[in-house]
């Protein structure tokens, strides 16, 4: 029987090879397992893979922390390719046989270069490459004349292949003056995508792997990887071309960005969040910063599995949410609000109406009874704006069973603090804060932006009776994101706000790669509302405190 491999990556990136020759090796926490995965998120017989008709084969045992292959949960058993990649906790793992060991490095760097990744490019070299770009760019504007093509009206198929066709002649026509080490079809692509497209971000857009990016100026793009920073080797031909393909994104949502509106919030087709902003005020040139959608939202199992939070506060944060309970969550800028958000409200039961409103539009709720509302800023003339406040108001005329706000920024605030307090109960937002306590600060202070002339006082009973919980999200050096406390609002002591927490991150230190290392604790602290839940019928176990 042949004889193939598993290699293992832990946690900590140490690599094991383990070598197998029999029809099936079961994987696990339990020290029965043929493959030992010592881990919490890991189920004692997490998953098995076996051998049938020449072909090997993946199968998750029901396992409560689930089974990924190549990114994707599996739900029933599927066929393993060369090179897939499976991922059970924090471990990932890949058959090889023995064949395949000598391609794997040349695959992985094509893999690599593929997908528009460092590919050691000199600083010399980018500048001969942007330079052809641009001269190529300028001979297709003059022989097409694309500006003065209205792209709403014309027939995409028929445009890009006309495109195509041009640029072939171009490409042909410098063919002796483009070095060898750039690679033709690379080159017209390129062309392709600044033409029709979003220019160097067509790549960087559908790699599932970059979750931001970040146009600092024309030769300077970062991206965000797994949490991690890193500068792209891609640039755009001009300063022109950035702003065409800013218009580009703002034109077909009725948006404008020129001098006299130098900045501007809008959205891609797929729902990524987009800013912009331009000179006078970005000093260096046009910069661009897209947030992007993912595709297939994630699930609490995912959360978990990350180690964003452990399966206990996951089962109190469904028990809450079905039970009605008023939550905000709260963290600085990028570290998994609205994620959390939309995992959190895919918890509200099936038959409740729920409406959505936000700045732009990024839930994706898989119920079936929702209304999503999105704001809207001033037209040319200043005027026609919908603020978030302007929603939430409406939505209490349309019969909400929950109202979800993504993200509570001003005045709006009261809003939705009475609407809390008036039988909209189960209601949920976000709000920029540092700490639990900080965010209960955050509210006064956009009470008192709705105008309203309230006691300090009265602002604090208002916020008291309606929040029920605080989740507070935090993103921490290694770029990982963590739920750092679930904390009870508990009422009024005094003309203070009492707060207890639920669970608490304690952070140790970081590890010898750069990772955050810590765990999530029960304080042991039973909230005061569960004997209620108890009363009505709800069932919350008591091994979740302790």
């Amino acid at each position: 029987m042949e004889v193939y491999q598993i290699v293992i990556i832990d946690p900590e990136g140490k690599k094991v090879l383990t070598e197998f020759e029999g029809e099936k090796v079961i994987l696990g926490r339990e020290s029965s397992c043929d493959i030992v995965l010592p881990q919490p998120k890991v189920s004692r017989r997490n998953s098995e893979i076996f051998r049938r008709d020449n072909q090997f084969f993946l199968r998750d045992l029901r396992s409560t922390n689930g089974t990924f292959l190549n990114g994707k949960r599996i739900a029933e058993e599927v066929v393993l390719r060369p090179r897939d990649v499976i991922a059970i906790g924090d471990y990932h793992l890949r058959i090889r046989l023995k064949e395949d060991l000598e391609e794997l490095p040349k695959a992985e760097a094509k893999k690599a270069k593929a997908k528009g990744r460092e590919v050691g490019l000199s600083e010399e070299k980018l500048g001969i490459a942007t330079r052809l770009r641009e001269e190529a760019h300028r001979n297709l504007l003059e022989r097409m004349d694309l500006r003065s093509i209205d792209f709403s009206k014309t027939d995409q198929e028929e445009l890009k292949a006309k495109t195509r066709q041009i640029i072939g002649e171009i490409v042909a026509e410098m063919a002796s003056r483009i070095p060898s080490w750039m690679e033709k079809e690379r080159f017209s692509k390129e062309i392709l995508d600044e033409a029709l497209g979003l220019g160097p971000l067509e790549d960087l857009l559908a790699d599932p792997e970059i979750t931001e990016i970040m146009v600092n100026r024309r030769d300077q793009i970062y991206i965000e990887r797994n949490g991690k920073l890193e500068l792209t080797d891609r640039r755009f031909s001009s300063d022109r071309a950035v702003l065409n393909v800013i218009e580009k994104i703002v034109a077909p949502l009725g948006r404008r960005i020129d001098e006299s509106s130098p900045l501007v919030d809008a959205r891609l087709k797929d729902g990524s969040r987009v800013n912009a902003i331009i000179p006078p005020l970005a000093l260096k040139g046009s910069s661009l910063t897209i947030r992007k959608f993912s595709k297939k939202p994630f699930i609490i199992e995912d959360l978990v599995r990350f180690g964003a939070l452990t399966e206990k506060m996951a089962e109190f944060l469904k028990i809450t949410v079905r039970a009605r309970k008023n939550i905000i969550i709260s963290g600085g800028t990028g570290s998994g609000k609205t994620t959390l958000l939309n995992v959190v409200s895919s918890f509200i039961p099936e038959g409740e109406r729920i409406v959505t409103i936000e700045d732009a539009a990024e839930l994706q709720l898989p119920q079936e009874h929702v209304i999503s509302l999105e704001s809207r800023p001033p037209n040319i003339e200043g005027k026609g704006a919908i603020t978030i406040r302007d929603l939430v108001r409406n939505a209490l005329r349309m019969r909400p069973d929950r109202i979800v706000v993504g993200e509570c920024r001003g005045g709006e605030a009261l809003d939705m603090l009475q609407a809390m307090n008036t039988g909209h109960d189960g209601s949920l937002t976000t709000g920029h804060a540092n700490s639990p306590r900080d965010i209960l600060s955050r509210l006064e202070t956009m009470v008192l932006m709705s105008g309203m002339d309230l006691p300090l006082r009265a602002i604090r009973e208002q916020i008291a009776s309606a929040i029920d919980l605080i989740v507070q999200q935090a993103r921490f050096a290694d770029g990982s994101r963590k739920i750092t406390h679930i904390t009870e609002v508990q009422g009024m002591e005094g003309d203070k706000i009492t707060l207890q927490d639920i669970f608490v991150f304690e952070q140790r230190g970081y590890d010898a790669q750069g990772r955050v290392i810590g765990e999530i604790k029960c304080t042991g602290f039973v909230p005061k509302f569960v004997e209620e839940l108890r009363r009505q019928g709800v069932e919350v176990p008591q091994e979740i405190f302790q």
